[in-house]
């Protein structure tokens, strides 16, 4: 698969670099009651061990923001996210304990109603500004802000859209772009639509990536890795939370499954199939079975993956098949192709027969005829990486 790198520009959260060719993070969040010490200290220690890059905690009012600031003195080392939740006025009060704030267009509406919601927004920003926090602009099917969606009946995924860029635009005016975007669904399908609608307008723009109330496992993890797969692999998404109805005490699952889903997309194992799939170099090899007569062919198979990586973005499909029966006709249709013997392998262009060459040769011949073929059709070697 072709590596579409990310596009969008570098965020810092606390030590945390996320966006460009930053490691995509992943993060999660505490699932009590931030008052409830015991609990919640549980939680950040689950989610720590499990190796979260962020740790998100909500407060909704002055009792959440005390909790927090002893919850904080316990645990100076985390980044910790904090969820405005509905009350944006205690952005300055937050702001000093932790590394990010986050803050939902649709909850701006609920206090003082009196003033604009560009007013309310410069009141966090000064908030961040003041103590170093990124900013995520968080934006939910569920609560999408009265106005967007009035206006976009017909289309709520550009209500969300529209909503999340002309949040991005009043954070530029302000001078302010330690920030990232989310737009989440419970539908996968939506989380894919308005990322990519998003990141098409605004591809500087780092975004976090999730399906809300994805639900329990196993399907709960399905939903999410399919628009993580999609998205992710198409170079959008710099961090990314897995949202599973768990107990409590497993909530480090979280971490652990997103992991996995990143580690199977860099290394291409898909159980969806990305808009991109195959738009790069395409290496088919056969199963092996009884046929094949040099038990080489499995380590040629995983050496030719190895030396075309550098090639990867390239749309060339090598076939590498085991034995003479079926690998002669079955690497017609590739670019190039190999088919192994007993102590040669055959190395052919097309249907065109190249040569025949020792297990040893062959792959500096490969090499040599995969540059031809890029040199040809780009009109100048490739660097190898």
């Amino acid at each position: 698969m072709a590596d579409i790198k990310r596009s969008s520009r570098k965020i810092r959260i606390g030590s945390l670099v996320i966006g460009g060719d930053s490691p995509v993070a992943v993060q999660s969040m505490a699932a009590t009651q931030t008052q409830d010490l015991e609990e919640t200290a549980r939680q950040i220690e689950i989610l720590e061990q499990a190796g979260a890059d962020v740790i998100r905690i909500a407060v909704d009012n002055e009792a959440d923001v005390l909790a927090l600031e002893i919850l904080r003195k316990k645990f100076p080392n985390p980044i910790f996210s904090v969820d405005l939740q509905e009350n944006y006025r205690l952005a300055p009060k937050v702001a000093p304990l932790v590394n990010k704030i986050r803050y939902n267009p649709g909850h701006l509406y609920h206090l003082d109603k009196d003033k604009s919601i560009l007013q309310k927004v410069e009141f966090i920003v000064d908030a961040a500004r003041s103590y170093n926090c990124a900013i995520r602009i968080g934006v939910n099917c569920g609560s999408i802000d009265p106005e967007y969606k009035e206006k976009f009946k017909e289309d709520q995924i550009e209500g969300m859209v529209r909503c999340a860029v002309d949040h991005c635009k009043i954070l530029d005016d302000l001078n302010f772009t330690n920030y990232c975007v989310s737009l989440k669904d419970s539908n996968f399908d939506k989380v894919i639509d308005a990322n990519r609608r998003f990141a098409n307008e605004r591809p500087e723009v780092p975004l976090h990536l999730g399906v809300t109330e994805a639900g329990l496992p196993p399907d709960g993890i399905i939903k999410t890795r399919i628009a993580f797969e999609q998205l992710i692999s198409a170079g959008i998404g710099d961090t990314i939370r897995v949202s599973l109805t768990l107990p409590n005490d497993q909530k480090g699952e979280e971490i652990s499954v997103g992991r996995e889903i990143l580690r199977d997309i860099e290394q291409g194992r898909f159980r969806s199939v990305p808009k991109n799939f195959l738009d790069g170099i395409n290496i088919i090899a056969c199963p092996s079975c009884s046929r094949v007569e040099n038990d080489k062919f499995v380590d040629l198979a995983q050496e030719v993956r190895q030396i075309t990586k550098y090639a990867e973005s390239h749309k060339i499909t090598i076939a590498v098949m085991g034995c003479r029966v079926n690998g002669p006709g079955e690497t017609d249709d590739a670019d190039l192709g190999l088919w192994c013997g007993p102590s040669r392998v055959n190395l052919k262009k097309g249907t065109e027969a190249l040569g025949s060459y020792s297990y040893e040769e062959i792959l500096g011949e490969l090499k040599r005829e995969l540059d031809l073929i890029i040199s040809t059709r780009i009109g100048h070697e490739p660097i190898a990486k």
